[in-house]
């Protein structure tokens, strides 16, 4: 698939780029030029097979063309997310980048403004410019084409080459469970850095459809402006529309099936979700609405493992298989993953140990996560392995199911289990609301104790004094909850049997 895109030019589709302040078009085939003009510019600095460039921005054509350039000279990528990064000399050296591109300020060496790169590119093509594209490369199987970094909750992100096969792998699946071609608009919000939202761009060269990219900021804005087709978030972004919806509707008395179409458009074919567990009720309030949305299971380690799509959908499940991966469930319940075309078989950056406690010597990923495989061979997410609670009468509890029935009522946005002295189950609650509806909290609190009660009783819900979010550190990049944090910051609570909403 890559191999196929790089040894053709597009002769159809649109890149969009949306900002607060409007959309702007761009013909993939211009597109395609302005990668071969900078390709052409990095050529004659020097670049070529073997380096590696560093991409530290937000969303924007300009991030779009680099990495197509790079792919074109076989210049290897590293996309850096912003703040989790700053564009500094010992970045470079880390992680053996011989540019750096970014949109924040700095005067390091080595360290470039992303937005000029097209500056003199739009207009007249400069004197100094050679006018020859880069001639064709072609890739094996093998070869790595970016590093990408894991969103993880807690220290260094750990670094991981991702192979041409994994991609094309991934690609290939995808456009055969979906069928993207002319017609379609695929909406692209989360980071460039996140190297899945990249695929979509590579889709739309291959396949002739439109994409557009835009900040998260910006979603809500694209989705108006530009009607896509097709929208793929993490499940908070689609809790959060459900939420405007369903104020919308009580404000104005509307359908909610008529307010959706005003947030979405009437051309959605399909919605995307995946990257952490998705609320069972919004799936079905999106579903009811006559917008499909379809969960789905992978990891930066093993790319798309499973996916629900049409005519292959089951309720409950992050999908059947995908071709070319095996899942295999030990004893404990735990899940690991064989590819046909793995991402990679080591970590590329890590602490010492990490590599090893991941990838098997065949390759083989142990993922963490426990699960279990049906008779048709859907894949059945129960949580983390790690977050399994143990009491002490040895009981194991499974939280996802406990959280995941809590975050059921509108008042509750996320929420993380405790056990702090193994006996008794305390929630750290995340409220949808400033002031917290502490009302609805208990309620619900209450229905989940009925519905669940035993050992799955829990005891308190300590209300956080504001928010998760990515910018008090309580959210990862990919909007999941980081436990040990959350802990951190509520331990005197979660010690204290005296703090928070009681039980009934």
């Amino acid at each position: 698939m890559i191999n196929k895109l790089l040894a053709s030019t597009p002769d159809r589709g649109t890149l969009y780029i949306t900002r607060l302040a409007g959309t702007r078009e761009v013909p993939l085939a211009e597109v395609w030029r302005l990668s071969g003009l900078v390709a052409a510019r990095l050529r004659a600095r020097g670049l070529g097979a073997g380096d590696r460039i560093g991409i530290l921005a937000a969303n924007s054509l300009e991030w779009v063309v680099l990495d197509l350039a790079a792919l074109r000279l076989k210049v290897e990528t590293a996309g850096l997310e912003p703040g989790k990064f700053a564009p500094t000399r010992e970045l470079m050296d880390r992680y053996g980048l011989s540019l750096l591109f970014t949109d924040r300020p700095s005067d390091e060496s080595g360290v470039e403004q992303l937005a000029a790169l097209l500056d003199d590119l739009l207009d007249d093509l400069p004197d100094d410019l050679p006018d020859v594209p880069p001639p064709p490369v072609r890739y094996a199987p093998d070869e790595v084409t970016t590093i990408k970094f894991t969103s993880g909750s807690t220290g260094t992100p750990k670094g991981l080459g991702a192979t041409v096969g994994s991609i094309d792998s991934s690609l290939d699946a995808v456009q055969g469970m979906f069928g993207h071609g002319p017609g379609d608009n695929l909406l692209v919000f989360l980071p460039l850095s996140l190297l899945q939202q990249r695929y979509w761009v590579y889709s739309a060269l291959l396949h002739g459809h439109d994409v557009t990219v835009c900040t998260y900021e910006a979603a809500f804005v694209a989705l108006t402006q530009v009607r896509p087709t097709v929208v793929m978030g993490v499940p908070g972004f689609f809790e959060g529309a459900r939420s405007q919806i369903e104020r919308r509707t009580q404000r104005t008395g509307r359908d909610l099936a008529d307010v959706a179409r005003d947030l979405f458009g009437d051309r959605i074919r399909y919605l995307w979700t995946g990257s952490a567990p998705a609320d069972p009720a919004t799936l079905a309030f999106f579903n009811r609405l006559g917008l499909p949305i379809y969960e789905g299971y992978g990891l930066n380690e093993t790319c798309i493992v499973a996916k629900n799509h049409p005519g292959a959908h089951r309720e409950g499940s992050v999908g059947r298989v995908l071709p070319g991966k095996q899942v295999l469930i030990d004893d404990d319940g735990v899940i690991s993953v064989r590819a046909q075309h793995p991402v990679n078989g080591r970590y590329a950056y890590c602490e010492p140990g990490d590599s090893e406690r991941v990838f098997g010597p065949d390759g083989t990923v142990r993922t963490g996560d426990l699960g279990y495989l049906d008779a048709d061979g859907f894949l059945f997410v129960l949580g983390r392995a790690d977050d399994t609670i143990v009491l002490d009468n040895g009981k194991k509890i499974i939280v996802r199911q406990i959280e995941e029935h809590l975050k059921a009522s509108p008042a509750i946005a996320e929420c993380v289990l405790y056990c702090p002295a193994q006996t008794e189950l305390v929630a750290v609650v995340s409220p949808a609301s400033v002031p917290a509806d502490t009302a609805a909290i208990s309620a619900q609190l209450a229905a989940t104790n009925k519905a669940l009660g035993g050992d799955q009783y829990i005891h308190r819900a300590v209300v956080a004094d504001e928010p998760f979010s990515i910018d008090n550190g309580l959210l990862t990049s990919q909007y999941k909850p980081k436990r040990k944090q959350i802990r951190a910051v509520y331990l005197r609570q979660l010690g204290d049997p005296r703090k928070g909403l009681h039980a009934a």
